[in-house]
């Protein structure tokens, strides 16, 4: 065993593999780090000084938490696919550092409140008969998983019975909403539920589209790094996720049966962010961006790809950083600090040393995938495009194995998956991408390389 994973376990990540017990352990782990959380968060509530957390939020943490073992008892699947909900995740890390911080900001409140809208979410898919009260500080309730409804700041009354959800507000229409199924639909426009994507593979869990989650990117505001904003999504713009989606798996399946598995394994929701500059109308251009958060296990953030191809290579690079961060918090990959030095052609800025190998696992990952389509692939002008990107994939990935590979800081786990991700670089060397894809991608990275020693000190590496 190597940090509570089995030796074939861990060389499989490193060559940015990993059958569906593999992953499964990554997942288990996570989860029961998401327990802790809520766990830590229940005793920072209790152990909050009252200028912190009044009273009377204290006691209502104490009947959320009640209703959330209700419905735990009722149906403990249905209530932990909220509580391990990846967006859960950020909200709760907010609370704790709210409750903890020297400073709580007057944000605090809100975020606890926001504790009984996942226990009412969880108690709604457990199928409970029961009847709350919410404070809602803005415009919308928000239900995780479930849906949103557009309401007057103030309290909300919720009651639920055969599935049948019921919310009141003083001066305002009651809204009717059927749940059954997993979806919630109701003929009140006040109401937007939570879009489902069809599972990847028979048996699997759907994958949410989540424009509504207020905790889906930090403070709801863009992401640093190039990412854009996150945003709610249309019926037009949603029904043409709807239909890329519907041959992803089959995209996923052309670069190898492994990136359908660690998809269906991995991904729980996908979060829409609005085209980057650049993309051309509707997002139809070449432009496009996507990003994980590591405290939001099982989400992907990403704009709208404009091919079954780019989505499918989205998913493979960012589900890599999801597992690097994963095993990562299992066990110490190396023991370098938080400075950014280091030179990575997929980036204009100085890297962490982190940062730097999960960026190779990923884009090893993606020179894997577009080497595969490549070889499978019918049409001319597909193979030559997968030819292109596996070439600069892999060329990208053999300017920084040196750095990694001579790191002292690496522990016998990162070892390991360095060295795998060195074997798995030399065997996709094996089927080489004609000539001129290899000259262009070399041409990339060294002027990728010059550009940034241009831009940042002779001092990083």
């Amino acid at each position: 065993m190597n940090g509570g994973l089995p030796e074939g376990a861990l060389r499989a990540i490193g060559r940015t593999e990993g059958d569906a017990v593999t992953l499964g352990l990554l997942v288990r782990d996570q989860d029961t780090r998401r327990f802790v959380l809520l766990r830590a968060l229940l005793d920072a509530v209790a152990q909050a000084p009252d200028a912190v957390c009044p009273p009377e939020l204290r006691h209502r943490a104490a009947a959320d938490w009640a209703l959330l073992e209700a419905a735990d008892r009722a149906d403990r699947a249905a209530a932990r696919s909220v509580l391990l909900y990846p967006l859960v995740g950020p909200w709760a890390q907010r609370c704790l550092h709210g409750l903890t911080g020297a400073a709580p900001g007057p944000e605090l409140l809100a975020d606890l409140a926001h504790f009984g809208a996942i226990a009412v979410a969880a108690a709604i898919r457990a199928g409970l008969a029961f009847s709350t009260r919410l404070t809602v500080g803005g415009t919308v309730l928000t239900l995780p998983t479930v849906g949103a409804l557009d309401v007057r700041p103030g309290e909300v009354r919720v009651s639920v019975r055969k599935g049948e959800v019921t919310v009141r507000q003083s001066g305002a229409e009651e809204v009717v909403v059927l749940f059954g199924a997993g979806t919630a639909r109701s003929l009140d426009p006040r109401w937007r539920a939570t879009r489902s994507l069809a599972p990847l593979l028979p048996g699997a869990a759907p994958v949410l589209m989540d424009d509504l989650d207020p905790y889906r990117t930090a403070a709801d505001s863009p992401e640093p790094h190039g990412l854009s904003a996150a945003v709610r999504v249309g019926a037009p713009e949603g029904a043409s996720w709807v239909e890329s989606w519907a041959d992803v798996a089959a995209g996923l399946r052309a670069g190898g049966d492994q990136r359908l598995t660690e998809a269906a394994v991995l991904l729980r929701c996908l979060v829409p962010l609005a085209p980057p500059p650049g993309s051309g109308p509707a997002g139809a251009g070449a432009a496009h961006c996507s990003g994980t958060r590591r405290e939001a296990f099982g989400a992907v953030l990403s704009s709208r790809p404009g091919t079954v191809a780019l989505f499918a290579s989205t998913l493979v690079h960012e589900l890599q950083h999801t597992k690097i961060a994963a095993l990562g918090a299992m066990t110490p990959l190396h023991h370098e600090g938080p400075d950014a030095r280091y030179f990575a052609p997929w980036r204009p800025d100085p890297r962490p040393f982190d940062g730097l190998l999960q960026g190779a696992v990923s884009h090893a990952a993606l020179a894997d995938f577009w080497q595969r389509c490549a070889l499978g692939a019918e049409r001319a002008e597909q193979r030559d495009q997968a030819w292109s990107e596996h070439a600069r994939r892999r060329e990208q990935v053999g300017a920084v194995l040196p750095v990694l590979a001579g790191s002292g800081a690496l522990t016998p786990e990162g070892r390991v998956i360095v060295n795998e991700l060195i074997t798995l670089y030399h065997r996709l060397a094996e089927s080489r991408a004609p000539t001129g894809h290899q000259a262009r991608a070399r041409a990339y990275v060294r002027t990728a390389r010059v550009i940034w020693q241009q831009r940042n000190d002779s001092n990083r590496r």
